[in-house]
């Protein structure tokens, strides 16, 4: 190997091998702050690839897999907090939820999804969850229900539809997409890993640099 691996201490997740640009912790804050705010604007942006679906007022988009990917890479704490923050900059008004949509909506409930499953794949991650392709569809797989989990029961109160109807309308024509991208994050992740020279043998928190 040409270059060293970075140094990497256990439990950490790819956002930590970002340098602060100093060992200060005001610096530490600015990098995470910057963490958090990249990553509800990635997830506002991939919420604008947005397809309808007919029957359901629930768009296939980009968010989920944006959502799911940011929290498994800021972690626990990062992630939660980059997803709240998307959620409520939509709520005051940023046209950055699914498609260009802010405010209450029927979709708001996967949103508020995004927060809880940010934080349980940030926490995963750093059990090392991440690093290798069958914890990682794991990993997601636990992401989108807790998503499905609550967008679904919002949906059904806001829309008026009983839980079978509102799976039917925001859970099932979702399916075949969602296996897409957890295809998508099962590739991307351990890849990341192993281009930071850090394979899937360095997970689990065991790993000591």
């Amino acid at each position: 190997m040409s270059l060293a691996a970075p140094i990497v201490r256990p439990g950490a997740v790819l956002a930590d091998l970002l340098p602060a640009a100093g060992a200060t912790r005001g610096r530490a804050l600015v990098r995470d702050a910057a963490l958090v705010l990249g990553g509800a604007a990635l997830t506002g942006l991939a919420a604008q690839l947005s397809v309808p679906i007919p029957g359901s007022p629930v768009p296939v988009t980009g968010q989920t897999l944006a959502a799911l990917l940011v929290g498994t890479a800021l972690g626990a704490r990062r992630g939660a907090a980059s997803m709240a923050l998307y959620l409520l900059a939509g709520l005051a008004g940023v046209p950055w939820l699914a498609g260009g949509a802010s405010g209450l909506s029927v979709s708001i409930g996967y949103a508020v999804g995004f927060v809880v499953a940010g934080a349980l794949v940030g926490a995963l991650a750093r059990r090392g969850a991440d690093r290798s392709p069958l914890r990682t569809a794991g990993a997601m797989v636990l992401g989108n229900l807790v998503i499905y989990a609550v967008g679904v029961p919002w949906l059904a109160v806001a829309a008026h539809l009983n839980l079978s109807q509102a799976a039917s309308a925001g859970l099932y024509p979702f399916l075949l997409g969602d296996a897409v991208k957890i295809a998508l994050a099962t590739g991307l992740l351990p890849a990341a890993w192993r281009l930071a020279g850090h394979p899937a043998s360095a997970g689990r928190g065991s790993h000591e640099g």
